[in-house]
């Protein structure tokens, strides 16, 4: 078993099919004629003798006669049966195999949310999917979790789960794989780490998560879960992520004195504001109900801000 699963590990997407010799133990049901006593010989000449026949005796007696015995085969069994679904178009992928394999790839019990299936050539090819979860894990920003859950595949051939170099800390909720087709098979943790395919990857990596949670905002029942569980995430790009600071900042939601219980983002805000209102007044605080008691909030109620 632990040559199978380090094959299905590293191997399992490759295109040419890997077999396994295996050996395979099978029970079997065969008759058993030891119980059987040998027929009574009559002696020549005797008439013929007419006996009544028990039916469910005669059942029982024919039940007996078959036993179990194990049976040992061996016979090759191909290990890498999956396809790898990012080779493929995604207008050829349906809803259900997004799905399934984003299960299998994050061991979620529930669907995703929202999902990217792109390819980017040109000075270096590589292909990726990446997925945003319904909700964010219990231990997101625990210390000890690994920092992201983009899976590194080279030419189809899986490298490792846990590169820190791939994907920003504060995108660590998106999970995916990358596949890419310019990076050597044999690299190592040191090497990745000066690697500047990689931080290009990242770098494209890090405009498509943008454009899949602009897609998101469009539907706002959507968005509203989305935030709800990764604001923490988007607020910590802001002050992580100096390069895409102005594009984190259009997904960022507030609370306003005219949004009531929903949230606004600031382009919305911007376009409710009278034609004479030249300033942005905000407050920060503890809870909401924290500062809508504040006399500074009043005061520019009255204002009709």
């Amino acid at each position: 078993w632990g040559i199978k699963e380090l094959v299905k590990k590293h191997s399992e997407f490759i295109n040419y099919p890997i077999s396994l010799y295996c050996e395979k133990t099978t029970e079997k049901e065969v008759s058993d004629d030891e119980d059987e006593a040998p027929a009574e010989e009559k002696p020549e000449g005797d008439a013929p003798k007419i006996e009544e026949i028990d039916e469910e005796a005669e059942k029982a007696k024919a039940e007996k006669k078959t036993k179990k015995i194990k049976e040992v085969t061996h016979e090759w069994d191909l290990v890498n049966k999956q396809k790898p679904i990012w080779t493929r178009k995604p207008e050829d992928i349906t809803k259900e195999e997004y799905n399934a394999f984003y299960k299998s790839l994050s061991n979620d019990w529930e669907e995703h949310l929202a999902v990217k299936h792109f390819s980017v050539e040109g000075s270096l090819e590589f292909r990726s999917i990446v997925f945003v979860p319904k909700r964010a894990p219990f231990d997101m920003f625990e210390s000890k979790k690994k920092r992201n859950n983009i899976k590194l595949y080279v030419r189809r051939v899986f490298i490792m789960d846990n590169c820190d170099e791939l994907i920003p800390e504060w995108l660590n909720f998106v999970k995916g794989i990358v596949d890419s087709e310019d990076l050597p098979l044999n690299i190592s943790r040191e090497t990745l780490q000066q690697n500047k395919i990689l931080k290009v990857i990242q770098k494209n990596l890090v405009k498509k998560c943008l454009e899949l949670f602009a897609e998101i905002a469009d539907n706002e029942e959507d968005y509203k879960k989305f935030y709800e569980s990764f604001s923490k995430n988007l607020k910590l790009g802001i002050h992580e992520d100096t390069t895409n600071r102005p594009k984190i900042a259009e997904l960022l939601r507030y609370h306003s004195t005219k949004s009531g219980e929903e949230l606004t983002s600031l382009k919305d805000y911007v376009s409710r504001m009278k034609e004479n209102q030249k300033d942005i007044y905000y407050i920060t605080g503890e809870s909401k109900k924290a500062v809508e008691s504040s006399p500074f909030l009043e005061k520019l109620k009255k204002r009709g801000l």
